[in-house]
């Protein structure tokens, strides 16, 4: 009877460790035959999670960046309180750029963003006028 259970829970881990093999091997290769697939996941888990937050323009999707160095980017305004891993969601059509905090989930800062023909997006410093 001992013999008999062994075999059994040893058959059963065999076809357990099948199943997940061939899980693995076809998530594996949907991800070779089209590697964008990841990146449209995030970035619509991402967007759904700062819509939650913040009312973002429908009709476009965001070109999205990882901060990851803050202090490079300390000269812009915009990007005095990020953080590392912070993420920027830019809206080239409407001219916007929000930068979110995945980690606390909040919305940092939202500034316009300038778009023209002779210039790159660019995102403003936010300076006062006298």
């Amino acid at each position: 009877m001992n013999k008999k259970i062994k075999n059994l829970i040893v058959f059963i881990i065999v076809i357990v460790l099948l199943g997940l093999s061939g899980y693995f091997y076809f998530q594996l290769r949907n991800v070779k035959n089209n590697p964008n697939i990841g990146i449209k996941e995030e970035v619509k888990s991402l967007v759904d999670r700062v819509s939650r937050l913040y009312l973002l323009p429908s009709d476009e999707e965001p070109t999205i960046a990882t901060v990851s160095d803050p202090e490079i980017l300390k000269d812009q305004s915009f990007f005095n309180l990020a953080k590392k891993d912070d993420k920027v969601l830019i809206f080239t059509k409407a001219g916007k750029a929000v930068l979110y905090r995945p980690s606390i989930d909040k919305i940092i800062e939202v500034a316009p963003i300038k778009n023209g023909p002779d210039k790159q997006d660019v995102i403003p410093s936010k300076e006062k006028k006298n």
